[in-house]
């Protein structure tokens, strides 16, 4: 199945909280914070189906080294029809033409094996190092306390 992906704004922000309800994922965020989010957002897609966001994504870049995918959703009674390869497939068509060398995502346990089959890599890995030698690459994060 396609359907019919456009890039999303500020103002989609109730659609796409209509779009996270339909999971219980991030149900929390009000349509004033989603839209400031989207209003903030390098690259935000949405696939449409007669009228209704059913898949979105959102993308962080500097458009020159770096991509990080967030927020990647499909509906909960669309998931299984293609969807999610569709979606992805979008933002790496989207951001191909620019020079970059690596795009990254967060992805819960379990859903590993989907977006291998779409591209990606486990961030699990050594790299080789200015000094000489290889290094381990490790994922670290901040959080702040609210």
């Amino acid at each position: 199945m396609v359907v019919e992906s456009r890039v999303l704004h500020g103002g989609d922000a109730p659609e796409l909280c209509a779009l996270y309800a339909t999971y219980g994922w991030w149900e929390d965020r009000t349509p004033a914070q989603v839209e400031r989010a989207l209003e903030q957002t390098d690259l935000a897609i949405g696939l449409v189906d007669d009228g209704e966001c059913i898949a979105a994504a959102r993308v962080i870049s500097d458009f020159t080294f770096y991509a990080t995918v967030f927020d990647i959703i499909v509906h909960a009674d669309r998931r299984g029809a293609g969807l999610g390869e569709q979606l992805v497939a979008e933002i790496l068509d989207r951001l191909e033409p620019t020079p970059l060398e690596r795009i990254t995502l967060y992805c819960r346990d379990g859903l590993e094996p989907f977006y291998e089959a779409v591209g990606f890599e486990r961030a699990e890995k050594t790299i080789a190092i200015p000094e000489g030698g290889q290094e381990r690459l490790l994922t670290m994060y901040y959080e702040y306390e609210n």
